[in-house]
Protein backbone atom coordinates (compact mmCIF):
# COMPACT_ATOMS: atom_id res chain seq x y z
CA UNK A 1 0.00 0.00 0.00
CA UNK A 2 1.28 3.31 -0.70
CA UNK A 3 1.63 6.62 1.08
CA UNK A 4 -1.11 8.19 2.38
CA UNK A 5 -2.22 11.35 0.42
CA UNK A 6 -5.21 14.18 1.30
CA UNK A 7 -6.44 15.54 -1.33
CA UNK A 8 -6.94 19.10 -1.13
CA UNK A 9 -7.69 20.08 -5.08
CA UNK A 10 -8.60 18.05 -7.93
CA UNK A 11 -10.18 19.10 -10.83
CA UNK A 12 -9.92 21.34 -14.19
CA UNK A 13 -9.59 24.81 -14.87
CA UNK A 14 -12.19 27.21 -14.10
CA UNK A 15 -15.30 26.71 -16.89
CA UNK A 16 -15.28 31.04 -16.99
CA UNK A 17 -11.87 30.85 -18.72
CA UNK A 18 -13.36 28.73 -21.49
CA UNK A 19 -16.57 30.96 -21.51
CA UNK A 20 -14.75 34.49 -22.42
CA UNK A 21 -12.79 32.69 -24.64
CA UNK A 22 -15.20 30.99 -26.73
CA UNK A 23 -16.90 34.39 -26.77
CA UNK A 24 -13.64 36.26 -27.72
CA UNK A 25 -13.06 33.20 -30.43
CA UNK A 26 -16.21 35.14 -32.54
CA UNK A 27 -13.39 37.74 -33.43
CA UNK A 28 -10.58 36.10 -35.59
CA UNK A 29 -7.78 37.67 -33.98
CA UNK A 30 -8.54 35.63 -30.62
CA UNK A 31 -9.26 32.66 -32.20
CA UNK A 32 -5.80 30.85 -30.72
CA UNK A 33 -6.89 31.68 -27.34
CA UNK A 34 -10.10 30.27 -28.37
CA UNK A 35 -8.38 26.84 -29.30
CA UNK A 36 -5.96 27.14 -26.13
CA UNK A 37 -8.91 27.30 -23.78
CA UNK A 38 -10.89 24.01 -25.62
CA UNK A 39 -8.03 22.38 -25.44
CA UNK A 40 -7.45 23.42 -21.50
CA UNK A 41 -10.99 22.36 -20.76
CA UNK A 42 -10.69 18.88 -22.07
CA UNK A 43 -7.45 17.74 -20.90
CA UNK A 44 -5.81 19.96 -18.38
CA UNK A 45 -6.17 18.30 -14.58
CA UNK A 46 -4.89 19.45 -11.44
CA UNK A 47 -4.12 17.31 -8.21
CA UNK A 48 -3.22 19.12 -5.22
CA UNK A 49 -2.17 17.08 -2.00
CA UNK A 50 -0.39 17.23 0.86
CA UNK A 51 2.37 15.71 -0.52
CA UNK A 52 2.25 17.15 -4.37
CA UNK A 53 1.29 19.25 -6.74
CA UNK A 54 0.54 17.10 -10.18
CA UNK A 55 -0.59 18.82 -13.26
CA UNK A 56 -1.65 16.21 -16.04
CA UNK A 57 -1.98 17.85 -19.50
CA UNK A 58 -0.93 18.53 -23.08
CA UNK A 59 -2.21 16.66 -26.42
CA UNK A 60 -5.12 14.06 -25.31
CA UNK A 61 -3.63 14.66 -21.43
CA UNK A 62 -0.71 12.34 -21.91
CA UNK A 63 1.61 14.46 -20.10
CA UNK A 64 2.31 14.54 -16.07
CA UNK A 65 4.47 16.85 -14.22
CA UNK A 66 4.24 16.27 -10.29
CA UNK A 67 6.69 18.23 -8.42
CA UNK A 68 6.92 18.15 -4.55
CA UNK A 69 6.73 21.41 -1.98
CA UNK A 70 10.66 20.88 -1.11
CA UNK A 71 11.56 21.75 -4.56
CA UNK A 72 9.59 25.23 -4.64
CA UNK A 73 11.23 28.44 -4.68
CA UNK A 74 8.89 30.37 -5.40
CA UNK A 75 5.34 30.99 -6.29
CA UNK A 76 3.75 33.89 -8.04
CA UNK A 77 -0.09 34.51 -8.79
CA UNK A 78 -2.14 36.44 -11.46
CA UNK A 79 -5.39 37.12 -10.53
CA UNK A 80 -7.90 36.77 -14.04
CA UNK A 81 -11.45 36.87 -14.60
CA UNK A 82 -12.52 39.66 -12.25
CA UNK A 83 -10.31 37.75 -9.46
CA UNK A 84 -12.60 34.53 -9.77
CA UNK A 85 -9.91 32.50 -11.38
CA UNK A 86 -6.24 32.98 -11.60
CA UNK A 87 -2.93 31.60 -13.05
CA UNK A 88 -0.04 30.57 -11.29
CA UNK A 89 3.57 30.67 -12.03
CA UNK A 90 5.66 27.92 -9.89
CA UNK A 91 9.39 28.07 -10.30
CA UNK A 92 11.54 25.39 -8.97
CA UNK A 93 14.54 25.77 -7.57
CA UNK A 94 16.85 24.37 -10.30
CA UNK A 95 15.03 27.46 -12.32
CA UNK A 96 12.38 25.66 -14.37
CA UNK A 97 8.91 26.71 -14.16
CA UNK A 98 5.66 25.10 -14.29
CA UNK A 99 2.44 27.28 -14.79
CA UNK A 100 -0.94 26.05 -14.06
CA UNK A 101 -3.59 28.43 -16.01
CA UNK A 102 -7.28 29.02 -14.85
CA UNK A 103 -7.19 27.63 -11.42
CA UNK A 104 -10.35 27.91 -9.22
CA UNK A 105 -10.22 29.57 -5.92
CA UNK A 106 -6.48 30.65 -7.00
CA UNK A 107 -6.26 32.43 -4.05
CA UNK A 108 -7.39 29.45 -1.35
CA UNK A 109 -5.03 27.49 -3.58
CA UNK A 110 -2.34 29.98 -2.86
CA UNK A 111 -2.14 30.06 0.58
CA UNK A 112 -2.47 25.87 1.00
CA UNK A 113 0.68 25.87 -1.51
CA UNK A 114 2.59 28.42 0.59
CA UNK A 115 1.97 27.00 4.13
CA UNK A 116 3.80 24.08 2.40
CA UNK A 117 6.81 25.72 1.33
CA UNK A 118 10.01 26.67 2.93
CA UNK A 119 9.96 30.03 4.52
CA UNK A 120 12.65 31.01 2.14
CA UNK A 121 10.57 30.77 -1.04
CA UNK A 122 7.22 31.64 1.22
CA UNK A 123 9.13 35.39 1.68
CA UNK A 124 10.08 35.38 -2.41
CA UNK A 125 6.38 34.34 -3.26
CA UNK A 126 3.11 36.43 -3.51
CA UNK A 127 1.19 38.48 -6.31
CA UNK A 128 2.17 40.24 -9.41
CA UNK A 129 3.15 43.21 -8.88
CA UNK A 130 3.57 42.36 -4.86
Amino acid sequence: MGIREDVYYEGGPHIGDLIINVLLGFTVICLPLTVGAIVRALWLRYRITNRRISVTGGWMGRDRSDIIYSEIAKVVTVPRGIGSWGDMVITLKDGSRLELRAIPKFRDIYDYINDKISPKARSASGALGS
